[in-house]
């Protein structure tokens, strides 16, 4: 695992600034802290920061083809590369290394882009033809690892991240009104948009090919779904069977590792269940980790010992208080470097300083089987509105969905009126594309009230939901319901959001590297053609991860309903909040960012304070208000942070949480 970055210049004027290169390096050195390299010549240079996990000793990148015109940086893994690399020997191919990232380069040159289909893994890849000028890049399928550019005069940058850009000279960091649009609909800007204007996020799935003025992305892969009743046509325990035979070969494979490779277990069905396919594979004691949290509410604790002591692995555990999550916060939105709408990723950013400080550098995690198996309660929510949408004057049927969000303080308290016109918006209109996610995305859109009105203006009528259902595959009608609400939860929540303010930003953060047995493309081109019953059966999840999983968990935890991941948020910043808080949701503070209305902020503050009772939207609107603030103050006002080394990065003196474990 890596950080990368790039600077071309067709023009071959002088080679790209060799101190700049650096600096864009160490900027991002928590992506790579084990040792550094740089390429140049006269048109491009090329750099990575290296995280080492396979070959320790001889795989330092860049990496030359044998004629050393090729040339090539990587953040990511091939967990197929041994297999890629005997096909590849027999052609002539001959190697330096034993690393994936040579493998890459060579398959590069046996196939061009057409390589990427023959890689299992998780990727963002740089490759500089200096004899033909050309910067290829591309990134993995489901957008685990992040790849960033900009335009630039003449030529392009590329980063793993987006402050390594900012440094670059004619890039000015500027909040995008419509990143932040969309961030305030689906919880997370849509590549190729960023938060950022003019730089932009290369979408998974796909690659960019760039030589002089010529820049063309292209489409390698596609998410997809057999039309409705024409799923796979097998038994459950035929299904079962061939799940659990995925999902093992999926996580032996990435369990190939030079390094000892952990697993988070929160105490879930699909933590545990990977904890358990793994410790199948593993001589000694396998190591896990865990968050717990004060607040019953959000504590599993009960589950995790359970499942620890049934598994016998070495289990640690980072204990998660409120005042945690308000010290930290700046730091998880600097590694962020987007707006958020919950504080999940802050107790993410505490576990993966433990599995750090254990001497752990790889860990293996359950995300994925949720959107590929029908595991969340938007998927059950859109079932029982499309069952009530059949006979709509019914006073049962609305009942079902009390039973969805019992941790939704204000659904749970309100009646059945209430109830009723909450999710009884549009409800007819089963027909129209995105019906599964309408009531959330309009839900979510009710931010924008909080929105300056020079804000609002810039936005002249921007509709972020319409722009995307216009976008939607020519095949999206044709998918059950069920399909169509995987989709759009894949593509809007699980790349831009899961995989990355949660995943790869708050583990790289301590250079970390986790790894998803659950979105192998195989296991989830197998679940994409199941039938929409296997997974959502009445309402009960995951129905047949649940077979998959029998005996190989405790019963008690394969078993249980899912309880979503969530953390706290208004205790969190209004009991004793750090200094920071109360800075910059100041009018003052407000005004200057020039995102938000300042009363709009002073009445929700207010209210928050007064111990009135809260809904959701008023508890987004803190963390996404006070995120974009944070934004705001640490790149646009404050950028750089002084000197450009990790370790001297000082985000004006605010608080780390204490370390506990």
């Amino acid at each position: 695992m890596c950080g990368i970055i790039g600077i071309t210049d067709w023009r071959g004027d002088a080679p790209p600034d060799e101190e700049l290169l650096r600096r864009m390096l160490g900027i991002i050195r928590h992506r790579g802290p084990d040792e550094s390299g740089l390429y140049r010549d006269a048109r491009a240079g090329i750099g990575c920061a290296r995280l080492s996990i396979v070959d320790l000793q001889t795989g330092q990148q860049p990496i030359p083809n044998e004629d050393g015109f090729l040339w090539i940086v990587f953040n990511g893994e091939v967990y197929n590369h041994p297999e890629l690399r005997a096909g590849l020997e027999p052609r002539g191919h001959r190697f330096r290394t034993r690393s994936d990232t040579e493998v890459i380069l060579h398959l590069y040159e046996e196939y061009g882009p057409e390589c990427l289909h023959h890689l299992n893994g998780q990727f963002a890849i740089a490759i500089w033809d200096a004899r033909r000028g050309e910067l290829f890049l591309a990134r993995d399928r489901l957008g685990v690892r992040p790849l960033f550019y900009v335009r630039l005069p003449g030529g392009l940058a590329f980063a793993s991240e987006v402050k390594a850009l900012l440094l670059v000279p004619g890039v000015e960091a500027r909040l995008d009104p419509y990143g932040l649009a969309q961030a305030f609909t689906f919880w997370a800007p849509q590549p190729p948009r960023t938060a950022f204007e003019g730089v932009r996020e290369l979408p998974p799935g796909h690659f960019l090919r760039a030589s002089g003025d010529e820049l063309t992305v292209q489409r390698y892969w596609r998410l997809t779904f057999p039309r409705a009743g024409e799923e796979l046509r097998l038994s459950e325990e035929e299904a079962a069977e061939e799940l659990r035979a995925l999902l093992a070969d999926a996580t032996r494979l990435r369990l190939r590792a030079d390094v000892p490779v952990g697993s988070y277990l929160s105490g879930g069905l699909d933590s545990t269940l990977v904890a358990a396919l793994a410790r199948q594979h593993i001589p000694h004691t396998l190591c896990t980790f865990s968050i717990a949290f004060e607040e019953r509410a959000f504590d599993e604790r009960e589950y995790q010992e359970l499942a620890t002591a049934f598994l016998g692995t070495d289990h640690r555990r980072t204990e998660c208080t409120n005042a945690d999550i308000a010290a930290i916060f700046p730091q998880v939105v600097w590694h962020a470097e987007a707006p958020l709408l919950r504080t999940a990723p802050a107790p993410l950013y505490l576990l993966s300083r433990l599995v750090r400080e254990s001497g752990i550098k790889v860990v293996l995690t359950g995300e994925g089987a949720d959107e590929f198996l029908g595991g969340y309660n938007i998927f059950k929510e859109d079932k029982v509105r499309r069952f009530w949408a059949a006979d709509p004057d019914s006073a049962l049927r609305p009942l079902l969905l009390r039973r969805l969000y019992p941790y939704v303080g204000n659904l749970a308290r309100t009646g059945d009126a209430h109830l009723r016109a909450f999710f009884g918006k549009d409800l007819l209109a089963v027909e129209r594309p995105g019906y599964s996610h309408w009531i959330r995305w309009h839900n979510t859109a009710r931010l924008w009230g909080f929105f300056a009105p020079g804000l609002l203006g810039a936005l002249d009528g921007y509709d972020p939901v319409g722009e995307l259902l216009a976008s939607l595959d020519g095949d999206f009608s044709g998918w059950s319901p069920l399909a169509q609400a995987q989709y759009l939860e894949v593509t809007t929540f699980l790349s831009s959001y899961l995989l990355s303010s949660q995943g790869d930003r708050m583990a790289m953060a301590h250079s970390v590297e986790g790894r998803f047995p659950f979105l192998d493309h195989r296991v989830v081109e197998f679940c994409n053609r199941l039938p929409p019953q296997f997974k959502l059966k009445g309402l009960r999840e995951k129905h047949i991860l649940r077979k998959s999983a029998n005996g190989l968990v405790p019963p008690a935890v394969w078993r249980r309903r899912k309880q979503p991941y969530r953390a706290p948020i208004a205790p969190a910043f209004l009991t004793r909040p750090p200094d920071y808080v109360e800075e910059l949701l100041s009018p003052e503070a407000v005004r200057a960012a020039g995102v938000f209305d300042p009363e709009a902020v002073i009445r929700l503050v207010r209210k928050l304070r007064s111990g009135a009772v809260i809904g959701e939207r008023e508890e987004m609107a803190l963390v996404g208000i006070l995120s974009v603030q944070l934004l705001h103050h640490l790149f646009v006002e404050n950028f750089p942070p002084g000197p450009v080394r990790e370790a001297d990065v000082v985000l004006t003196g605010w608080g780390e949480a204490p370390r506990r474990s």
